[in-house]
């Protein structure tokens, strides 16, 4: 039993250890950003499309189609995957209605923009001005013109194969739970749409919405 309880506690330093050398790292980028005169958490980017948007309208089309229209939209979410591959990268981009695959290349954008963009990690928050395209293996993507950093997360995100496991954390940390986990997101998207459905119906018939104390039982 103290053998056990020993390997749980060696098990819990090493994994404090690794954390606060992520978070080191993570610091030491903000430094970088800003010697690039990136402002790491004061960005500001007007969207026109979702992801599911851009996926519903241009989806069926081959490249052939979609390079001569030059379709330019402007996405913004959290950084999800990310590749990278000498002067060129691929990024998956998620928001509130799912993800999308950016393109980056290091002579389509500025310079700085690209030197950012090599500092981001996942969770990060980007915003993408850029050309709707298809790759070589049909996934529909965008070329990125112009990036723009949104937020730099400080913390990484869970283990994306083994997601958000422990309870507490997950009612703790809602957030956290609503980012790596799309089934919660759903739930939660669709608890949000039937309860404003049921207000705008009783508001329409000249209910009225009263607040009342409610006990919760604690274990």
């Amino acid at each position: 039993m103290e053998h056990t309880e020993t390997s749980a506690s060696q098990d819990t330093k090493e994994q404090a250890a690794e954390l606060s050398e992520l978070l080191q790292i993570r610091r030491g980028k903000l430094d970088e950003l800003r010697s690039l005169g990136v402002d790491p958490f004061g960005g500001k980017f007007a969207l026109t499309h979702h992801a599911d948007d851009i996926l519903a309208a241009y989806g069926e089309q081959s490249n052939e189609e979609l390079e001569p229209q030059e379709i330019e939209v402007r996405i913004a979410g959290r950084i999800m995957q990310k590749r990278g591959m000498g002067k060129a990268a691929f990024a998956h981009v998620q928001d509130i209605s799912g993800k999308i695959q950016i393109y980056v290349r290091q002579d389509t954008v500025p310079a700085n923009q690209f030197a950012a963009f090599d500092l981001l990690d996942i969770g990060d928050m980007i915003g993408v001005r850029g050309m709707v395209f298809k790759t070589r293996t049909g996934e529909l993507s965008v070329k990125a013109r112009e990036l723009t950093v949104l937020t730099k997360s400080l913390l990484p995100l869970p283990d994306k194969f083994h997601g958000l496991k422990d309870v507490e954390t997950r009612y703790r940390q809602r957030y956290v739970d609503l980012i790596v986990s799309p089934d919660v997101q759903k739930t939660f998207i669709a608890r949000s749409r039937i309860i404003q459905s049921m207000r705008r119906y009783l508001d329409d018939r000249g209910y009225l919405e009263v607040e009342t104390p409610t006990l919760h039982a604690i274990e």
